[in-house]
């Protein structure tokens, strides 16, 4: 293993918070391999890079030499973690639990090295607990100090509804650190709360206490809010390589150093060098988010991937090319209306260049259409047949396509 200031400096790289920080130092002088823990529940089938930042810091622990222990939470996903919410979770069945953990696995693989992983699930000591158990677990922890945690504080205060399940949830996750006797516990920053109740349940159960490391929230493609589906600023771990490529190309400049320390494969030392060279105001943003992208396309999608891609991205946006894989569609299914014509929007909608005809006319008036290149004038939106032959491609804005055959 490497000196402990080195293993460090690793570490604490790009890390919020580490509780205590003398403890984790004390811990890695002992020499031995720690158990590192990071539960996650299987909420969702797809994950983005925010989900991966976590497993990035857990590669970094194992190219260390230390253990890692991936918790699949198919028992504490039943009730769903309260962090950060302002509203009880919906329940999920079993049965969507079980399947998205499968998907989970399989994305994660892509950043961890498996064959040094060690992946666990909770339900299995999680759905046996008996009332006495459950009772001594409940025992160690105070209603009050749950209630001065932001997020049920926040809906206290405002009045709105807390189920009681909810605040079993910190002490089940606590409880995952007794089972797997964790060293070190992983999570976003807004997982502090039930990292921190982990130690306290070790401690009263007469176990060295983890130490608590959190990472921050990935912000999203818009540069403001954290990276999420549901706002739409997410780069998707099984997003296409030009895909991936061409979203991260739409980063703003200032958080390429941040996609660097969180996301990327390069070095602690190479990282510090960009960033400084961002401070400094020598980078170039355009050279670097093209080699941030080129390095997290090869992650997720094998060595080489990232060139391809940029060199599609080139082809398409540099020198307006069209791409050779884009999707058909027959001329044959195309209607022609009372007037002889074509009416595009609708024809937009069918070929998924547009959302709805209605979404259609609007790209259309907004001058993002074209076909074979020429753009389509506002609201011209009845079209000659004849230029919509075999071989037409029609276009919306940069990176939609779709040829006709």
């Amino acid at each position: 293993m490497l000196p402990v200031d080195e293993q460090m400096k690793v570490i604490t790289s790009g890390t919020m918070q580490i509780v205590p920080r003398d403890e984790l130092k004390a811990k890695l002088e002992k020499g031995t391999p720690l158990n590192i823990k990071l539960g996650v529940d299987p909420t969702s089938p797809d994950l983005h890079l925010g989900h991966a930042v976590p497993l990035r810091k857990m590669r970094q622990f194992q190219d260390l030499g230390h253990r890692v222990t991936l918790i699949i939470g198919n028992g504490t996903a039943l009730i769903g973690d309260p962090s950060g919410r302002d509203s009880t979770r919906p329940p999920l069945t079993e049965e969507q639990v079980e399947a998205n953990a499968k998907t989970y696995v399989e994305q994660a693989a892509k950043v961890l090295d498996m064959d040094k992983t060690t992946i666990v699930h909770n339900g299995d000591w999680l759905k046996p607990l008996d009332l006495q158990k459950m009772l001594h677990l409940m025992a160690q922890f105070n209603v009050a100090r749950i209630l001065e945690r932001e997020d049920f504080h926040n809906r206290y205060v405002g009045q709105q509804s807390i189920a009681l399940h909810e605040f079993i949830y910190p002490v089940l996750q606590a409880y995952d650190s007794v089972v797997i006797d964790a060293d070190l516990e992983m999570g976003g920053n807004d997982q502090i709360f039930n990292l921190l109740a982990g130690r306290d349940l070790m401690r009263a159960e007469g176990m060295e206490p983890q130490v608590a490391l959190t990472m921050p929230l990935l912000v999203g493609l818009d540069g403001h809010k954290k990276m999420s589906k549901s706002y739409g600023n997410y780069v998707g771990l099984t997003d296409a390589p030009n895909d991936m490529y061409g979203k991260l190309m739409s980063i703003a400049d200032e958080i390429v150093p941040m996609y660097f320390r969180l996301c990327s494969t390069l070095s602690i030392e190479e990282i510090d060098a960009i960033e400084a060279a961002f401070k400094d105001g020598t980078a170039d943003p355009y050279v670097q988010k093209r080699a941030l992208a080129r390095n997290i396309v090869d992650l997720y999608h094998g060595n080489g991937a990232g060139a391809a891609a940029e060199a599609a991205f080139d082809a398409q946006f540099k020198r307006a090319e069209i791409p050779d894989d884009i999707p058909e569609y027959p001329v044959s299914n195309i209607a022609l209306n009372d007037q002889g014509k074509v009416y595009l929007a609708k024809l937009m909608a069918d070929v998924k260049l547009a959302a709805s005809v209605g979404e259609a006319r609007r790209f259309i008036d907004g001058g993002g259409v074209k076909i074979n290149g020429e753009t389509v004038a506002p609201k011209a939106y009845n079209v000659d047949p004849a230029l919509l032959a075999a071989g037409t491609v029609v276009q919306h804005g940069k990176r939609k396509f779709v040829r006709l055959v």
